[in-house]
């Protein structure tokens, strides 16, 4: 049986008199691409601060690489990298010292070469001397990633890696976090482009009204859409169609 990297069962949150996460329950396997979705203000990114120690939860437990995240926070910290929903670059800055910078943050031995290896691993070695302020959005993106890779972190958590990025800078990320899967780094990402979800995840869980209602691949989850119609061909659904057909039940009941 694959490992853990992430547990969370009856996690709850609530802001005032605004419940935001009820029993909220899932596991990530290691080495894997999780895809959270859910719509605007759904709690996506309240989940993502409970896993990242930004912020405690009202009940409920959260373990992140065998880790409390309530009792061992600076554990769980040293374990991860986070890459919210706006890159986090300095534009005056190189890409080559903005990663030297993170490198020498987190003590490395050599940052140099740490920025030298990560430069090459993300395609941009030939930017790597200019300022970040004449990147590309997708450029900038791919070097957000990077600085989240500095000190070889186990867990990688993708607020919306994508959004408001063109169609070809989407397509280099999407890349990236496959290569990165592939290496046996965990990615969890959240993200608006059910598309994105269905080229990348795994594992797909869809967050709504406060819950998980829907968890598992995106094979499993097309045995929830009602079964296809039979004309010529028979016709698969998409993950928005399925998205939107399960939210639908469970608005319904």
């Amino acid at each position: 049986m694959q490992n853990k990297s992430i547990k969370v069962k009856g996690l709850q949150k609530s802001f005032k008199n605004l419940h935001v996460l009820r029993d909220v329950n899932f596991e990530v396997e290691e080495s894997s691409i999780f895809a959270l979705l859910g719509s605007n203000g759904a709690g996506k990114t309240t989940i993502i601060k409970i896993l990242t120690t930004l912020l405690k939860q009202d009940e409920g437990t959260a373990v992140v690489n065998g880790f409390d995240v309530a009792a061992n926070p600076e554990r769980v910290r040293q374990s991860i990298s986070l890459t919210g929903q706006f890159t986090a670059v300095d534009e005056i800055l190189t890409g080559r010292e903005n990663l030297i910078m993170i490198a020498r943050l987190r003590h490395l031995k050599n940052p140099y070469q740490v920025a030298k290896d990560l430069l090459e691993r993300i395609g941009l070695t030939a930017a790597a001397d200019r300022r970040v302020s004449t990147y590309s959005g997708g450029m900038r993106r791919r070097l957000d990633i990077a600085m989240s890779l500095v000190g070889k972190t186990k867990i990688i958590f993708l607020d919306e890696p994508t959004a408001g990025l063109d169609p070809e800078a989407r397509i280099e990320v999407w890349k990236i976090i496959k290569e990165l899967a592939n290496t046996g780094t965990t990615m969890f990402l959240t993200t608006q482009y059910l598309d994105e979800a269905e080229q990348l995840a795994d594992r797909i869980a869809i967050l709504h009204g406060g819950r998980i209602i829907a968890n598992g691949s995106l094979p499993e989850l097309k045995k929830l859409f009602p079964p296809a119609k039979v004309e010529y061909i028979e016709k698969q659904p998409t993950l928005e169609e399925i998205f939107l057909s399960i939210i639908s039940i469970k608005e319904n009941k």
